[in-house]
Order: C-alpha cells, then structure tokens, then sequence
C-alpha cells in the first residue's frame, strides 16, 4: 500500500460557521493503480487532493499515511521535499499554476534542478524527453503559457508533475473544458503512468470517464466518503443511492436506457442535514436516515455508508 487515508477531516472557518469539507474519510491507494475521486461540485473532492500535498488553510485532523510516514507530522521542509518529488499534482487549471512570463522549458527546469543536483542544459535535456512523452514537439521548451492550447497546456502541466519521478501523482479534473479527442489523450498518458508502475489519483466529476479507465472509484458526497469499490463492481451494482443516482444521469450514447437527472442540490456545508446527509435528495430514505448519521459498512473489497447496508455482513 503506498497511500493510506485515516478518519481525514478538513474544516474551514467562515462567517458563517465550520464548513466541514472533508469529514471523517478513510480510504487507501495501491501501488500502480488509478483510483477515481468523484462526485459534485463541492463535494470535497479537490479539498482531498490538497490535504495530500498539505496545500489547504483549513483544520486538518487524521492520518495521511504516504509510504508508512504520516504526512501531517512532518515539518513544512520536509513537506517540501515530497511535494514533486515523491507526490506530484496536475493542478486543475493550468494557466493560474504556470508563470505566464517565463518558458514552460525554463519553469521545469527550475522544479527539477531545485530537488535534484544536476546542471541546467542536463535539466533541458530530460524537459525535452518528458515533452515528447506527453506527446508535444521538443520545440515548446521555447513557448509561454499563452501560446499553447488548452490541452498543450494540460499536457505541460503532467511533463511538471512527473518531472521528478513521483511515486503518486494527483490529477484534479486534468478533462475540465477539453474537447472529447484531448480528453482521450491526457488520460492515454496517465493511464502509461500508471503501467510503469505509478500510483494515480483522478479527481473528477465525470463518472462515465473514471468508469472507463480507473481500477477502482471512490464516490463523495457531502464531506463524505460514501461508496468506495472495483469499478467494475460499482458500474454494475452501486451500492449508495447517490451512486446510482450519478449513474442513472449519464447519457446513453445509443439511447437504451432514460436519463434520470437527479434532483435537488448538494447541501449547505456549514449546515448539514442532520441524519444522512444525502437524505433530503435520496428516493430510499426513511425516519433513521433523518434521525441518525450512517455507520461505514465494509463488504469485502467495498465500503458504503448507507442505512440500508449497516446490518449487512462482511463478505
């Protein structure tokens, strides 16, 4: 195991109370494989993701075991060393996270010569391999931010995070706003750094493309961990009512089955329902989903936290 997540919370202060991002998750991360994040907007998901890389504000409680060192004990230095090097993170938009007046050959250079004691035209050399890994011509060592396309961008931004040979790389929604053949390729790439051996987490929203390319999906809703399986066994029998709920909203290309959008709105952080937090919206609740918050039920190689598990045995 080379990630392990224990009782995770992180909390924001605001004027308008606690938002309780993430609350209470537990979830691990296998050497070489793809693990999917998903769920709504506001759901937690990218919150995450930065408490990873110790990158939030907020209160952070729990464990965040990375190759057996809890990452929370660590001192911002030694933070420093993990953060590209041991973790790497594709940042969900690339032009606020490249330096629009420097070169993006120059920018990576720089990363990799700041943790790795090597000279600059040696630096340039590996740049340009990573770039023709990423699928762009040697040449853009040579390009600003602004002369690259969306995807180009994207692409660069992977060429950073991998630059120093990370054993976890975090992709938080690397798809957002690109067009359907760019989508293929970016996630062609993670999906190589995946078979030399690398760890992926994928944030995204998008359920039908973590269904497509990750080994395994967890489902957030709320601040929650709710779901948490193989894809293929989430795909063809989800568990949670949210879950279905994602699934069930997907369109059908060859239009066999109805799209049930799901109604309602992911609840207010600094108020949540009391109960379940996914009651308000959930056909299948009941008076103890809106009395009593759900225990985390595990079966087998599966984890939901639902009422309608909680009396079901471990399998």
């Amino acid at each position: 195991m080379l990630l392990e997540i224990e009782d995770l919370k992180v909390y924001y202060r605001s004027k308008k109370g606690t938002v309780k991002a993430v609350d209470g998750v537990s979830l691990r991360i296998d050497r070489g494989e793809m693990v999917g994040i998903v769920g709504e907007s506001g759901c937690g998901k990218s919150t995450l993701a930065y408490s990873i890389i110790r990158l939030v504000q907020g209160e952070v409680r729990g464990k965040i075991l990375f190759d057996g060192v809890n990452l929370l004990e660590l001192s911002e230095e030694k933070m420093r060393r993990i953060r590209g090097k041991e973790i790497g993170m594709v940042f969900q938009d690339p032009m606020t996270s490249l330096d629009p007046l420097e070169k993006i050959g120059d920018q990576i250079v720089e990363t990799i010569t700041e943790h790795e004691n090597v000279d600059e035209e040696t630096a340039m050399r590996r740049v340009r391999e990573l770039l023709l890994k990423v699928g762009l011509p040697e040449d853009r060592v040579e390009s600003y931010p602004h002369q690259l396309s969306g995807g180009q961008r994207q692409r660069v931004m992977i060429a950073l995070a991998i630059a120093l040979n990370p054993k976890l790389l975090i992709a938080d929604e690397p798809t957002t706003a690109l067009d359907v053949i760019v989508q293929e390729r970016i996630m062609d790439i993670l999906e190589g750094i995946k078979r030399e051996g690398k760890s992926v987490i994928l944030i995204t929203h998008d359920l039908a493309l973590a269904s497509e390319r990750c080994d395994r999906i967890a489902v957030m809703y709320a601040g929650w961990l709710v779901e948490m399986g193989k894809t293929s066994e989430i795909v063809k029998d989800p568990l949670h009512p949210y879950t279905k709920g994602l699934m069930d909203s997907i369109p059908d290309l060859w239009m066999k089955k109805e799209v049930k959008p799901m109604p309602g709105n992911p609840p207010d952080l600094t108020d949540p329902p009391k109960g379940c937090r996914f009651h308000p919206r959930c056909p299948l609740a009941d008076d103890v989903c809106r009395r009593e918050e759900p225990p985390t039920v595990n079966l087998g190689d599966r984890i939901v936290r639902c009422w309608r598990w909680a009396n079901a045995s471990e399998g």
